[in-house]
């Protein structure tokens, strides 16, 4: 590696990702350093074409964002007045990338260009960084430009045929969201199959010298007990009320154990334990920990907190280790710390190990010792971290174990209590919800051939109960048992699905929409391999294989682009418009209610006898049906008393209402499209002064952007103006929103056009 002596004179211009990140660095590298912002990736793939080209090597054709030609003309004309550049974009594959963009965009030497990264923003690691720069990684910078043409190619290729089979433009599928959103319809299926079984047991109050505790009925005869009616449980009761059935203390065992702490937190398990200790999503938790590394304000300047939040590995530096048991040994003592030092290696051999697990950049920062400079929820989560960090390193707790059996008759019952002799790493951090039993209070010192009072019998019944429902943490689980995306792409794979309505939240846990449901089904049954576990785990091995030089980029995608797009063509000459029946049946006329989509993609329920019968019913929260003329309630609140509001339909169109005040307020119907014109507004429906329905931008006057027609969300491959939904006598059709162009995508039959 290069070594780099700065020399006084010098001066140099740092490219960072976030302008967050800035005032840290300068006040790290001092005035000879100039800090600028590249604001995330400033170039992509095109938006109306693939932006490669399958004949000619996959090699990728890039454009400047719109929104960044500022940022760039900004860095060119900065750039020839340093004597150096540093590329310091985060430290992963998706950093690399960006630094390389950026390197592209210059118009420099390529002798003054470096790149630079760091796991924490200290001043150790920044200045080790400028001393040791390298050049680009161009083996990530290809992994990376691979996941992103995979990305574009299956997103590109697969939306239209979800489109043309259920004729909803608002829909997407996704190389990764895809598969996430199979194992949550297939949890969904196990809990709709799932038959419950019966089961009871039985437990006795027992005393000792006035102290009655509790014992479990485990055994009969030597083996297991299983009771699974009322009838065998009463009867076995009875059995243990017989005069002649003596309690007495058969085995009594009492051994230790050791409890060792966990690793400290990466990027998946942080996210769980966000999620069920604090109660974060998984979007919440990265956006805190980006502010946590980025840097705080405080008092003394911006401070990193914490190293990088998306890592794969436990590991931690020396210097880290050295700094947690200086800690340890003058906070609490040297029998907190162990004989050696815990070193942590996580199972899977693909981790990006330059990365450093998540911990404080300085442990002596104690989260009460900062606290006055923290928002609640950044205090809360450096907490967590902390904790966990600190307590990684301490030594095991010790538990006592009791375990008493007790013979009663033929029967065997069972009791036991734990106690902590010592906490070790239980003092700062518990990652179950292991506490010192209360039983222990309760449960008598209990010695062999101890004779004991049955003071009552109970038995309890019981039903076996379906897997639940995944909720954002196990989802996190579950995505990483499976080797599917990467942690860096979990909080947008569960907010993609959730924005698309595939997926909503009920009481905390993930639930599948019908439609989500019906997405799923189409592609498991027409694109096996890409929505296989194993196929998707095994494409991020790709990935990482190609960042190792293991594999060459352009021959992982020739492999997967033949076959994949000889699928697509096949299932796109042959799919047929198709409609999603309920299991619900008109009120009115008795007949099969359709699965129907809105010109906005929400879904409802239509009578299949439509036109001649043209009953609708609304899908509430979780997909149930909500009967006609029954309120729905909506998040907002009233302006005047704070009360709930509810949707209601009257004979001028829909409005708003408060259940408290009856204020009223009119129902906006948004599209959820971003105005084109101003790039500020969201396009609404709206209604001209003679009745007829236009879209147009909420910031009317200040923008007078109009369509006459639904728009999709989506541009034009043609000439990038939005398409929109027109609605003929023959059908439906997706048309481009530009008069001079002549672009149309297909017509969907109106025998399954929306009714509302």
């Amino acid at each position: 590696m290069t070594q780099a002596k700065q020399k006084k004179q010098e001066r140099a211009l740092v490219i960072v990702e976030s302008p967050a990140k800035s005032k840290t660095i300068k006040k790290i590298l001092g005035n000879n350093y100039q800090i600028e912002a590249s604001y995330g990736h400033i170039r992509n793939l095109p938006d109306n074409v693939l932006g490669f080209d399958a004949a000619k090597g996959f090699e990728p054709t890039y454009v400047i964002i719109p929104e960044k030609k500022k940022v760039v003309s900004k860095l060119n004309e900065l750039a020839p007045k340093f004597d150096k550049i540093y590329l310091a974009s985060d430290p992963d594959r998706e950093g690399e990338a960006i630094a390389w963009h950026v390197r592209q965009v210059l118009k420099v030497d390529d002798n003054k260009v470096f790149r630079i990264e760091f796991n924490e923003i200290t001043p150790k690691a920044v200045k080790h960084a400028i001393e040791n720069y390298r050049q680009i990684d161009m083996d990530k910078v290809k992994a990376q430009q691979t996941r992103q043409i995979l990305d574009k190619l299956v997103g590109y290729k697969l939306s239209p045929v979800l489109w043309k089979q259920l004729g909803n433009y608002h829909l997407s599928a996704g190389r990764v969201q895809s598969v996430a959103l199979r194992m949550i319809c297939e949890r969904e299926e196990e809990i709709e199959n799932f038959v419950p079984q019966e089961y009871w047991s039985i437990h006795a109050n027992l005393e000792k010298e006035g102290k009655i505790f509790e014992a479990e009925l485990t055994k009969y005869k030597g083996k297991k007990v299983e009771i699974k009616t009322g009838d065998e449980a009463e009867k076995i009761k009875s059995e243990l009320l017989s005069p002649e059935v003596k309690y007495i203390v058969e085995k009594v065992t009492d051994r230790q154990s050791q409890r060792k702490p966990t690793a400290p937190f990466i990027t998946s398990t942080l996210q769980r334990e966000a999620s069920s200790k604090l109660g974060f999503g998984v979007s919440k938790t990265m956006q805190v920990a980006q502010k946590l590394y980025e840097g705080i304000e405080l008092g003394e300047g911006a401070v990193g907190l914490i190293t990088y939040m998306r890592t794969d590995s436990t590991r931690i530096s020396d210097d880290a280790r050295d700094a947690a048991k200086e800690f340890i040994l003058k906070n609490y003592g040297e029998k907190y710390y162990p004989e050696k030092p815990n070193i942590y290696q996580k199972g899977k051999q693909n981790v990006q190990d330059a990365h450093e697990a998540i911990r404080p950049s300085y442990p002596e920062r104690t989260p009460e010792s900062i606290k006055q400079y923290l928002t609640n929820d950044q205090y809360r989560l450096y907490k967590l971290i902390w904790n966990k960090f600190l307590s990684s390193q301490m030594a095991p707790a010790n538990i006592a174990n009791r375990t008493v059996e007790i013979s009663a008759g033929d029967y065997t019952l069972k009791t036991g209590t734990s106690k902590v002799l010592f906490d070790g790493f239980l003092k700062l951090y518990n990652d179950t919800s292991y506490e010192e039993d209360s039983k222990a209070v309760k449960i008598p010192d209990l010695n062999k051939d101890d004779m004991l009072e049955c003071k009552e019998i109970l038995p309890k019944q019981h039903f076996t109960q379906p897997p639940p429902r995944y909720n954002e943490a196990s989802l996190v689980k579950a995505l990483e048992e499976y080797g599917i995306g990467r942690p860096s792409t979990y909080a947008t794979i569960i907010t993609v699905i959730q924005t698309r309505k595939y997926v909503e939240k009920v009481d905390k846990a993930l639930k599948p929409t019908i439609l989500g449901r019906t997405v799923s089904k189409q592609l498991c049954s027409q694109f096996a391999d890409i929505m296989d576990y194993k196929f998707t785990a095994g494409m991020e091995e790709k990935l990482d294989k190609i960042a190792e030089q293991k594999l060459v980029w352009n021959k992982v995608l020739s492999d997967f682009y033949d076959p994949f797009m000889k699928e697509v063509n096949t299932v796109m000459k042959t799919a047929q418009k198709i409609q999603i029946e309920s299991d619900v049946v008109c009120p009115n006329c008795g007949r099969k209610m359709l699965v129907r989509t809105s010109r906005f993609g929400s879904q409802f329920l239509g009578c299949s006898g439509y036109p001649e019968c043209k009953t609708i019913l609304s899908l509430g929260e979780g997909g149930e049906v909500k009967q006609p003329g029954e309120e729905v309630k909506v998040e907002e609140k009233c302006e005047k008393c704070g009360g709930e509001m509810v949707l209601k339909t009257g004979p001028y169109g829909k409005y708003i209402e408060c259940v408290e005040c009856k204020n009223r307020k009119k129902y906006i119907v948004s599209t959820g499209v971003k105005c084109p014109k101003c790039g500020q507004g969201e396009i609404i429906e709206k209604k001209s002064k003679y009745g007829k329905v236009f879209y147009g931008c909420n910031k009317y006057p200040e923008c007078d952007f109009a369509l006459w027609d639904a728009p999709t969300g989506d541009k034009c491959p043609k000439c990038g103006e939005l398409l929109v939904k027109k609605t003929g006598k023959n059908g439906d059709k997706i048309i481009c929103s530009n008069r001079k162009c002549d672009y149309k995508l297909e017509v969907v039959p109106n025998t399954d056009t929306e009714q509302a």
